[in-house]
């Protein structure tokens, strides 16, 4: 059997999506922003997609910026508020310990400009808190950023809560909603969010494209220069096949979210009551505000590559975490920043669902995850130190 779990890294298309493409590959292919009739079919479509991209978010159209994905948006996001903030002499920042590292090396970036970035703490319940937010706001703080919900842990931040201590203190709120778009219930109005970031291939759409809602009104700064594409606020001929795709495919996931939601949860349940039994082992992120698709576990006295490569040999594919750092040999800085020792953090294992998936392949994961754990731990010399009282357990 083959399992694909790693939904959190990307997704398969739905073939609403494919569908969707298609007639702007060969058909309507006119750039949007030529004026002669083909380019206008175009620009028809475009602002289609973008009214799409709108209603799913509770946002007005004009409010839609078309990104070549998530971290772009990210950047483009928070180098705004950045620069806004210094023309009125406000440097100071706000953000998580466990953000991805689109957010993060931006952030890095801005400090050694100058700026200085308070980031919060997220060791109790592996989440952050609006209060969190509350006192850690200054009178020059001119950005929070936090996620909305958290790639490798899954945890899911009081988004509407911290808007409103935002908007209540006068300072401009991003969200990272990369994870949580096309899965998760979302209102930028409601929730008082300035910008939200978010990519198509996390919810059944196309690779390389993404959109960053911006708040009427708020002073967003260009990072690619040379068009007057997207209101002028970003330059480029529009991926017109990729954003009729990702709008096709966000359209269809909020049309079914209730279902899917439902549906995935109980199957993300039984995974974890069923790796809970794996002695030596533990849940991270939110136990109960978390994604609908995820699960992640450490498994003390093993090592998390030997897990990923011995789970595929046997039909499934997972990660260890954020597919975006996957190359290194470091222990991911969100289990680090959760307070998972360097040791047991080299154990992880992440499961990501999608409506895709099925019980059977449930059942398929539970029967394989613990015979690959216990052979692995068969020969480790950690885990016969643990064994012997040599080492003391920690999970």
């Amino acid at each position: 059997m083959h399992v694909y779990a790693d939904n959190a890294a990307t997704t398969a298309m739905s073939q609403t999506a494919i569908d969707a493409m298609v007639p702007y590959f060969n058909g309507i292919y006119g750039n949007p922003s030529s004026l002669h009739s083909v380019g206008q079919e175009a620009k028809e479509a475009l602002d289609a997609a973008r009214a799409k991209v709108a209603r799913c978010l509770g946002c007005e159209p004009r409010e839609i910026i078309f990104t070549s994905g998530g971290s772009e948006a990210d950047n483009q996001a928070i180098l705004s508020a950045a620069r806004y903030g210094a023309r009125k002499n406000k440097r100071h920042i706000i953000s998580t310990a466990f953000e991805h590292h689109a957010v993060l090396h931006t952030l890095q970036k801005l400090e050694k400009e100058g700026f200085e970035v308070t980031y919060l703490d997220v060791k109790q319940g592996h989440n952050v808190t609006a209060r969190q937010v509350q006192e850690a706001i200054r009178p020059d703080t001119c950005l929070v950023t936090t996620m909305y919900a958290n790639n490798e842990i899954g945890s899911i931040l009081p988004i509407a809560e911290i808007g409103a201590v935002c908007r209540e203190a006068g300072v401009s709120f991003h969200t990272d909603a990369v994870q949580a778009v096309g899965h998760l219930h979302i209102n930028v109005k409601e929730q008082n969010i300035d910008m939200l970031s978010l990519s198509g291939h996390k919810f059944h759409g196309p690779k390389g494209v993404g959109a960053l809602y911006v708040r009427k009104g708020f002073p967003l700064v260009n990072i690619i220069e040379g068009g007057a594409q997207e209101r002028g606020k970003r330059a480029g001929t529009e991926n017109l096949p990729g954003i009729c795709g990702m709008a096709a495919a966000l359209e269809e996931s909020c049309a079914n979210m209730d279902a899917n939601m439902a549906r995935v949860s109980a199957m993300r349940d039984k995974l974890i009551a069923g790796l809970s039994q794996i002695p030596h082992s533990a849940l991270n992120g939110d136990p109960v505000n978390r994604l609908p698709g995820n699960v992640s576990f450490c498994f003390e006295g093993i090592e998390g590559e030997s897990l990923l490569l011995l789970l595929d040999a046997k039909g499934v594919c997972a990660s260890s975490g954020s597919a975006c750092t996957s190359g290194s040999l470091d222990p991911s800085h969100v289990l680090l920043a959760i307070g998972r020792v360097h040791d047991v953090a080299h154990g992880s294992l992440r499961l990501s669902l999608s409506e895709y998936n099925t019980d059977e392949e449930i059942d398929h994961i539970l029967r394989v995850t613990p015979e690959v754990v216990a052979y692995l731990r068969s020969i480790s010399p950690v885990w016969r130190d643990l064994q012997n009282g040599k080492r003391q357990y920690i999970l």
